[in-house]
């Protein structure tokens, strides 16, 4: 099984690939990311937890991945995660609560 920090990697390599041989749509769509998650009413940390409860509420472990790092770079707690994370398991029921398991090896793999 993967750490998240291959996790990372691999969403890197494939990303640049589609960059690479896709770059208007690939290009749209971070730029479209970079806009949501920048401050304005919410801030990156909500903002990133909030994505992160979507990644475990749409089973996305490389959304999990991905925004577990960069809602603790944010300034997020684990048990901010955490709590974020069992709202996700109240509106997306059991499947969900089985991606807490990949919020909660992201958060030891990332965690200073």
């Amino acid at each position: 099984m993967e750490n998240s920090q291959e996790k990372l990697e691999e969403i890197e390599k494939y990303l640049k690939a589609l960059s690479e041989k896709y770059p208007q749509e690939t290009g749209s769509f971070m730029s479209f990311l970079r806009r949501v998650i920048s401050e304005k009413a919410l801030d990156t940390k909500t903002k990133e937890l909030i994505a992160m409860a979507l990644g475990i509420a749409t089973g996305c472990e490389w959304c999990i991945v991905f925004h577990t790092k960069n809602a603790l770079q944010a300034g997020a707690t684990p048990d901010e995660l955490i709590e974020a994370g069992f709202v996700a398991v109240m509106m997306a029921g059991g499947p969900a609560l089985m991606h807490l398991i990949p919020l909660m090896k992201a958060i030891e793999d990332f965690k200073q």
